[in-house]
């Protein structure tokens, strides 16, 4: 951080409106790359805008330029926070009902097929034995997932969905589990599966492989892609 950013917060720290404005207009982009993260959430952009206004200014006001911290690792997941906190408390973001259901009625499922077979079923399997298209199945276990799942270990390669898609300099590009949440609805539903399996569930890719009646080799070859599109999805 440049030492007049630093001397900027301080200042508005210390109630200094002209440098909160000075802040706020340096930082526009930062501001709206966060709150366009949240389109599609019931909530229309100028809204989220101000939300994340606020959140950038309690992040001004929190932060210690003599911390050794980047303002803007420290300010993204503040504003992030802000607007969950609204869309959280207004109701906006939820998983629907139905999905919950599904959710519930798979598990169960799994549960039974697993004490059944001695092993974990495979996609086919829990679609016979629900009755639910493959896509319901990933959809629904996607969308429970514990949000814990960026930092989750996969297999025996000990590998997180964080560290898959970068180094911690794309640090601020992941502290928001909305951007990932929408990158992965984007991708192809094989593409999706197998980062469920890999990253949501820690399968290995051999186990992967046999969840979805393929080869490793093949798991392999749809996890890179799939790695690369969400990379450039999140970029």
């Amino acid at each position: 951080m440049n030492a007049e950013t630093a001397a900027l917060i301080r200042r508005s720290q210390a109630g200094d409106r002209a440098a909160t404005a000075k802040l706020t207009e340096d930082n526009q982009g930062l501001i709206w790359s966060v709150a366009r993260r949240f389109l599609g959430r019931g909530v229309e952009l100028d809204d989220l805008y101000q939300l994340a206004c606020v959140g950038f200014l309690k992040a001004v006001g929190g932060f210690d330029p003599d911390y050794g911290t980047r303002f803007s690792t420290y300010a993204v997941p503040k504003i992030a926070g802000e607007i969950r906190r609204f869309l959280r408390d207004d109701g906006a973001v939820k998983v629907s009902r139905g999905v919950k259901e599904r959710y519930v009625l798979i598990r169960q499922a799994r549960q039974r097929l697993e004490q059944r077979l001695g092993r974990e079923p495979t996609l086919s399997e829990v679609q016979k034995e629900t009755g639910l298209p493959t896509e319901d199945i990933v959809q629904a276990e996607t969308a429970l997932a514990p949000t814990q799942s960026l930092q989750q270990e996969t297999g025996e390669e000990h590998f997180t969905l964080e560290q898959a898609l970068g180094d911690a300099g794309q640090e601020d590009r992941l502290l928001d589990r909305f951007a990932l949440d929408e990158a992965l609805r984007k991708l192809p539903e094989r593409e999706r599966q197998v980062i469920a399996l890999r990253y949501f569930h820690a399968l290995t890719q051999e186990r992967s492989a046999r969840v979805l009646g393929v080869s490793q080799v093949q798991v392999s070859r749809i996890e890179r892609k799939a790695l690369s599109m969400l990379r450039e999805l999140l970029s």
